[in-house]
């Protein structure tokens, strides 16, 4: 969802924008299963301020004492993350008895809202690019899946919810995967609750890993058994699990029974399948062993194969195709933002605790429209997906499916390039001041001494 398809929400609370602690929220960028998401502007004591997105947590989940113990638990872990393939979490707390979480803005769009613009706009996303979002999104998990604690020991962490929702793809070409653990901490509440489950269950089991849809213990090999059900559905074009299937989702997530995937003009075709099948092997003691493993393979590949996709090349495609309307979409933002005339007091209650993984202060990341940050951590799924264009033909377009879930949403952040663009370009005018003053200086102690000779 984009800022342009936001709307004010009316509640007890009022309008937008409003106050919430040291946050002023002053749009609406969706809400889902557990949580209503505002783009926000955060306030310091000495009148500073920064985009981000704030997550407020739905009262019926807030005030479940399992969920929110769980939730706290694992925004800890997830606030240890600093990577540039990981949206930072930076705040968790309380206020005036609601919970939410403050994570940073990234500009662009989320894999599922990306994959739906290129399919209304018949632009088919190139091959290259599709691959490197997956290598991106490999390196933030395995980034997250061997992070160690303070002590030395492995925090275990495991994303669980793995899916187009949850893969951030910025302005700058940036790959980012949002919402780790939360999906664990819906757990807690979805075993008491046989409807939340099910409603949960419409976005998230198509990208279950068998053991996880048995309710089994997973590991870091259950999201590389989602990072290959994504991958397959870019190289095939549609989903992997059929919605309309008389078997349900769940159900055929247990079975894992996996389609062979259909022959496209593509370089190096079968070792490109043979990755993709390794990591959806049922078995997961016969899957890729960890997200970096797995990333390996793929990156070799891509080299063999010769494809070029950097950051910057993804980025311009990007502007070049949907730059317009997010240009647009900033601007009509950034005539919105508040500003308030005082700093507000800080929030009080339990922010995280500062470490040296988890920075107090606000990170100095990106601003502006959106990309998909999750509403919820059950999954939303892709309500239409693209074609996916390898440097031969088009990939035939993913099928639509009628969502079941609200769409999901995003989270942004300022331009960095343009920053150090703008700083070095003040470095290079203060260095033609003060060269011009030496050369004047210079001149005029010449001057001097050819007088007097």
């Amino acid at each position: 969802m984009s800022t342009s398809e936001s709307h004010i929400p009316v509640g007890p609370e009022g309008q937008l924008p409003r106050r919430f602690g040291r946050y002023a929220l002053f749009d609406f960028i969706g809400k889902g299963g557990m949580a209503e998401i505002y783009l926000a502007r955060a306030h310091t004591e000495l009148g500073a301020s920064r985009l981000c997105v704030v997550k407020q947590i739905l009262s019926e989940f807030a005030l479940h004492p399992q969920f929110a113990e769980m939730l706290i638990h694992e925004a800890k872990l997830a606030a240890r993350l600093n990577h540039a393939h990981i949206v930072q979490v930076f705040d968790l707390g309380r206020e005036r008895d609601q919970l939410f979480i403050a994570m940073e803005y990234v500009e662009g769009f989320d894999l599922n809202a990306l994959l739906r613009r290129c399919s209304q706009k018949k632009v088919p996303l190139p091959f290259e690019f599709a691959m490197r979002i997956v290598s991106d999104t490999l390196s933030g998990l395995d980034y997250a899946h061997r992070r160690m604690g303070e002590d030395g020991r492995p925090l275990g962490i495991v994303h669980r919810d793995v899916s187009p929702s949850n893969v951030l793809v910025s302005l700058e070409g940036e790959v980012k995967v949002c919402d780790f653990g939360i999906a664990h901490a819906n757990d807690v509440v979805f075993q008491h609750s046989d409807h939340q489950m099910d409603e949960a269950i419409k976005g998230k089991a198509g990208y279950m890993s068998p053991e996880h849809a048995r309710g089994e213990p997973i590991d870091a090999r259950a999201d590389v058994f989602a990072v290959g059900i994504v991958m397959w559905e870019l190289l095939a074009g549609r989903r992997m699990y059929r919605r309309e299937s008389d078997v349900p989702l769940l159900e055929q997530a247990k079975r894992a029974e996996i389609p062979a995937l259909p022959k496209k003009v593509l370089p190096h075709e079968d070792k490109l399948h043979a990755i993709v099948m390794k990591a959806l092997a049922p078995n997961r003691d016969e899957r890729y062993a960890s997200a970096g493993a797995m990333l390996r393979d793929l990156d070799a590949f891509m080299s063999e194969a010769k494809l070029v996709a950097s950051p910057l090349k993804l980025g311009d495609w990007l502007m070049e195709h949907f730059g317009k309307e997010l240009i647009e979409q900033r601007h009509a933002r950034d005539r919105v933002t508040p500003e308030p005339a005082s700093p507000p007091a800080p929030a009080a209650p339990a922010a995280i605790p500062s470490t040296s993984s988890a920075p107090a202060a606000l990170p100095s990341t990106p601003s502006a429209p959106p990309v998909s940050n999750r509403a919820n951590g059950a999954g939303t799924h892709v309500s239409s997906s693209p074609p996916v264009a390898p440097p031969g033909p088009p990939v035939k377009r993913i099928e639509p499916d009628p969502p079941s879930l609200p769409a999901s949403t995003v989270d942004v952040v300022p331009s960095s390039a343009m920053k150090a663009f703008e700083a070095e370009k003040r470095r290079s005018n203060a260095g033609v001041i003060v060269a011009a003053v030496v050369a004047m200086i210079v001149l005029a102690a010449i001057a001097f001494f050819l007088r007097h000779r």
